[in-house]
């Protein structure tokens, strides 16, 4: 996602500045170079030699280091870099690239760019609801500086509510984002992803085994081309993509449901594995009795994908999926001619594909069969997305 990129990454003065190691990591395994800039309250938390270790580079601190200053580093610094990200962006850091100050190393970076700034905020819940901070990020975000929405849980300061650092993972998906072509610009694309849960009775369901993983990397990888993403999630444990609208539901019904509530789209790429079929729900938790176990009367659900690629709104292109144990590229055909959808991305799931972290995929369409090679989710996602976008561009 990140090949060949320049990140100048500039550690704040926070707890959360630990992460900042584990981002320099995440930014050269995507194919990324960073080059750390410590402030002086970031180096009472990360060390210049840890950082520049983990980048392989220089960790610069001084402004007015003599070596580097002799050819004005903090300019050159600046205009090398494809992008600046502060991590974590402190309160006081945002004051102060908010008014201009240009009193360190850091801020003078910030000061003297003409690339773009990615600000990743951590700071006490209290501190980032102050009406100070509010306005100096929309200050920020108004001059073009992306500013990440800090994640809710717990602090270090004992209290809970929104200033937690955006999870590495996260802030790694809204540098990519920052370099991706804007091929999907104005386009809204629908995604579902994830399992169904089709209750039982109140403590049992129907389900299968998927993670969601597929289609939330797509769900990313679809924002970063500049879309606007619906995405329709079953019940999984993984975070929002950044920048994606995100709709929980649990059962096939509500799923179908949500998904009409979301048009129209100008296209939806239908990842979710949707319960076949549900049952008549218990009122009371179904008790083991002497008549053996109970017999479940299964009933059919919605077809949602064949229901989009019949309805009056239908988008102008609908990618469903299909998870086969064999026989994969023929059922996948079956599957397209049945359901009437523009391609399906046919995968074999009888390895570890649900719940792991890869994955081989047919695209099958009415002019042919093209195999993606086997590759992790995210990099299947990424060229998904673009084969979508070519779609929809024509």
């Amino acid at each position: 996602m990140l090949q060949g990129k320049r990140i100048l990454l500039i550690i704040g003065g926070g707890i959360a500045a630990y992460k900042s190691l584990e981002l320099i990591r995440e930014i050269r395994r995507a194919g990324g170079s960073a080059t750390p800039v410590l402030t002086a309250g970031g180096r009472q938390f990360v060390t210049p030699l840890s950082a520049g270790a983990l980048a392989e580079t220089k960790a610069y601190t001084d402004l007015f280091d003599l070596t580097d200053e002799a050819e004005m580093g903090h300019i050159q610094l600046s205009r090398a870099a494809d992008l600046l990200v502060v991590c974590p962006a402190t309160a006081d850091l945002l004051a102060k690239m908010a008014a201009g100050l240009a009193d360190d190393l850091a801020t003078t970076l910030l000061l003297a760019t003409d690339k773009p700034v990615l600000a990743a905020p951590a700071m006490n819940v209290r501190m980032w609801g102050h009406a100070a901070t509010v306005a100096n990020v929309a200050t920020l975000r108004s001059r073009g500086v992306t500013v990440l929405e800090p994640d809710v849980g717990p602090m270090a300061c004992g209290e809970y509510g929104p200033g937690r650092l955006p999870e590495v993972a996260r802030m790694v998906e809204a540098i990519a984002a920052q370099f991706a072509e804007q091929t999907l610009q104005g386009r809204h694309i629908l995604v579902t992803a994830g399992p169904t849960h089709e209750p039982i009775d109140p403590v049992r369901y129907i389900a299968n085994r998927s993670s969601g993983k597929q289609g939330y990397a797509i769900a990313a990888a679809l924002r970063r081309l500049g879309a606007r993403v619906t995405l329709v999630s079953g019940p999984v444990d993984l975070p929002t993509p950044p920048g994606v609208t995100r709709v929980d539901v649990e059962t096939a019904k509500q799923m179908a449901a949500a998904v009409e509530a979301a048009l129209p789209a100008d296209a939806a790429v239908m990842v979710a594995a949707v319960a076949d079929w549900s049952v008549e729900t218990a009122g009371a938790k179904i008790k083991k009795g002497a008549g053996g176990p109970p017999t479940l009367e299964l009933r059919e659900n919605p077809d949602i994908l064949a229901t989009l690629s019949r309805h009056p709104r239908r988008p102008k292109l609908v990618v469903g999926f299909a998870a086969e144990t064999n026989d994969v590229i023929e059922h996948a055909k079956a599957k397209l001619a049945k359901k009437g959808c523009d391609l399906i991305v046919a995968n074999d799931v009888s390895g570890d594909v649900m719940g792991g972290d890869r994955n081989l995929v047919h695209l099958v369409s009415a002019s042919g069969v093209e195999t993606l090679p086997e590759a992790p989710k995210d990099e299947v996602a990424r060229q998904l997305a673009q084969h979508v976008a070519g779609l929809l561009n024509g």
